[in-house]
Parts: C-alpha cells; structure tokens; sequence
C-alpha cells in the first residue's frame, strides 16, 4: 500500500492517492509515515519536471493533492503531538518563483512539530519578508526556490533584511532545487536544508531544540 501512495502520487491519480491515504490513517498507519510517502511521492514530481515530463499544472494538481492528504492526516497529528510553541518562523518563496510544493511540505511539518508558521506564499518580494519580520519578530526566516533566478532573489531578500536592520535577529535558512552550500554563501543565508526535514532539524536546533 505503500508503494501505491507513492505511485498514484508521482503518476497524478489523485483519486487513488486520496483513497489509499485514507485507507492507511483508518487502518492506524502512523501519520508520519504518510508525510514521508508524500514526500517521496513529491520528489518524483519534481524530478519528472525537471526533465520536462511535468508542467505547472502537474505542479499544481501534485500541490493540492498533498494539501487535502495533510488536511486529513492533521487531526491524527494533533492527537499524538502535545507540542509546545517553540518559536515562530516566517517562511515564502522568493520573488520570480511560485513553486510551492516542498515549502508546503516545510510548513506543515514545522506545524506539526510545534512552531509558529507564518507563510507568505510564492512569488513574495524582498520588502513583504522585511515588513513581516517587523511584525511578527519570528526567530527564523525560511527562503524557498525551485528556480535557478531564485539564487538572486534570496541574495536580494537577505540583502534588504540586512539594510533594514534586522540580519542580526533572525536565522535564515533557504532550501529548494538545486540548493547548494555554494548558493547558501551566495546568498547570505545562516543554512540550507536538503529536504523538509532537514529545514524542521534546523528550526529545532536554533531554537535550542534537539
């Protein structure tokens, strides 16, 4: 059954993904389990749009599959987890991009493990980042890119975090594509997580978390 989610997944059945997944958390499946089944099954989407086997509508259809699948696997979360708050993290993707499948993923799996999500969508501008910091005084800032324009529009953000006087308040973390350590010192940014859970291990560790 596994092996299923994964694959109705990856090949866009989004009737099958729905059912199977629902049939797993009925079945007592642990809903962590289900995540990583979504996440690799969203690692194939992403791979085949690399190669151009995938647009941006299989982008979009992937997305909402997995936004309904974490609509029913939150509540069983909510049961298990009695987390508390740890911190606050403002998260988006940059100017020039809108893709938002592993950011979702980020941000569910920051919910669920007990932190303050504020998410700003796709295609966010430098100054929205800096007057949500204002605002919200969160202790990390998560950058998201898919695209390779994407490098400089981190580059910018962090820039304009730094003119307006606040670098030295946040930790900036930037995941996505093809990021790099290489593209982490382009940027400015403190880390860069390989995948959701590397980005969740980092919020955790900065906020003194283990």
């Amino acid at each position: 059954m596994a092996d299923d989610l994964v694959s109705a997944l990856a090949s866009m059945k989004e009737e099958e993904a729905l059912k199977i997944a629902r049939e797993m958390l009925d079945s007592g499946q642990e809903p962590m389990h289900i995540l990583e089944l979504c996440r690799k099954g969203m690692d194939i989407v992403g791979k085949r749009f690399e190669q151009g086997e995938y647009f941006l509508p299989e982008l979009m259809l992937a997305g909402e599959m997995l936004n309904q699948i974490s609509d029913m696997v939150k509540p069983k979360l909510a049961q298990t987890s009695k987390t508390k708050r740890l911190g606050k993290v403002v998260i988006g993707t940059v100017a020039g991009d809108i893709h938002d499948i592993g950011k979702n993923i980020v941000v569910f799996l920051l919910d669920v493990n007990g932190f303050e999500v504020v998410d700003l969508g796709v295609d966010i501008p430098a100054h929205k980042f800096v007057d949500t910091i204002n605002n919200v005084q969160p202790q990390v800032v998560g950058l998201s890119g898919f695209l390779t324009l994407a490098y400089d529009s981190m580059k910018s953000t962090i820039a304009a975090i730094k003119d307006a006087g606040l670098r030295d308040r946040v930790k900036i973390m930037i995941g996505g594509g093809q990021i790099s350590e290489q593209v982490k010192e382009y940027a400015g940014a403190d880390a860069y997580g390989k995948d959701a859970m590397a980005g969740v291990s980092l919020a955790r560790a900065w906020m003194g978390g283990k």
